[in-house]
């Protein structure tokens, strides 16, 4: 069965705080028939309801912590349970069904059959919902909603269930719309769209986000580069340093240098004694060999004298 709703008109509201289940009941029912306060009061009641059985005989070895203060159908951020989600449908005649129920086997075949489906994984809750004919994701973490086509419908549910998302589907009787008093909604999340300005709406982030994308990737090759360029400046500078220490390696230094000079000068210093006693040496053996000559002179006289004789 296709529901219209307001004449095609989109009804969507965007994340605040962790008021996911809420934008997913009000995306159901294409309107802002919930708010925070409501869902609020839905979740005290029933604590009170749970702890009132809790206390019932026999139910003792079952408590646990169910008689404590804090609710377990709602957290502080605002996080409510899927029973929440359940009693605020139920106000407006309309069942959850698990996807994995006998009930559900129907839309494994022919999702299309069916009018909205509810999506939950790690506290966050979003709305698959037919307008008018066409099938649209409500997810509040979106701007507007994304048009979805009855081929990739089937796909998309495969592919969350593939991933660990627990999915519901919605029957009953849907609200068949709601006064649009405002641009604004009542409950100051939402928005009303038409299916053209959703479509243009998504274009345009898509078109931002591919644009941050690509400034993303730009910038991070240019950080890469720089890196590249830094490191061949560091690689050059080394070369050179290292070509400038071969010469002087080889070279001795200014000290080894005088200290090789000063190794010498004793060396030296030596020698010049030996050059300056060379003169005296030969005097000195002249004066030895002149008392020969004169001793040689008697003899020869004595030796004259006697031959005359």
């Amino acid at each position: 069965m296709e529901l219209g709703s307001n004449g095609g008109i989109l009804y969507h509201e965007v994340q605040e705080g962790k008021l996911c289940a809420l934008h997913c009941v009000n995306a159901v029912l294409q309107g802002p028939f919930f708010s925070e306060v409501d869902l609020a009061a839905l979740a005290s009641d029933l604590d009170c309801k749970e702890r009132q059985v809790m206390l019932q005989p026999g139910a003792a070895d079952f408590t646990g912590d169910f008689l404590s203060v804090e609710s377990h159908n709602v957290s502080l951020g605002g996080d409510f349970s899927i029973q929440v989600l359940q009693k605020a449908l139920e106000v407006w005649d309309l069942q959850l069904i698990p996807f994995d129920s006998m009930l559900a086997q129907p839309a494994h075949i022919d999702p299309d059959l069916e009018n909205a489906f509810i999506c939950h994984l790690h506290d966050h809750w979003f709305c698959i919902r037919k307008v008018n004919g066409e099938w649209y994701n409500f997810n509040s973490l979106y701007v507007a909603p994304q048009h979805l086509s009855k081929f990739y419908l089937a796909a998309y549910l495969d592919s969350l269930r593939s991933s660990g998302w627990s999915i519901f589907l919605v029957r009953g009787n849907f609200p068949k719309e709601f006064p649009i008093l405002s641009s604004e909604a009542a409950n100051g999340y939402g928005q009303w769209l038409s299916p053209e300005d959703a479509e243009r709406i998504t274009k345009a982030c898509n078109s931002i986000e591919a644009l941050h994308t690509v400034n993303s990737t730009r910038n991070h090759a240019i950080s890469c580069q720089d890196i590249l360029a830094e490191k061949e400046d560091q690689d050059l500078k080394a070369a050179i340093a290292a070509s400038l220490d071969i010469p002087n390696a080889m070279a001795p230094s200014v000290e080894d240098a005088k200290s090789n000079v000063e190794d010498v000068k004793p060396g030296i210093e030596d020698d010049k004694p030996q050059k300056e006693e060379g003169p005296q040496a030969i005097e000195a053996s002249v004066q030895d060999d002149k008392p020969s000559v004169e001793d040689d002179k008697p003899q020869n006289e004595e030796a004259g004298k006697e031959k005359i004789a």
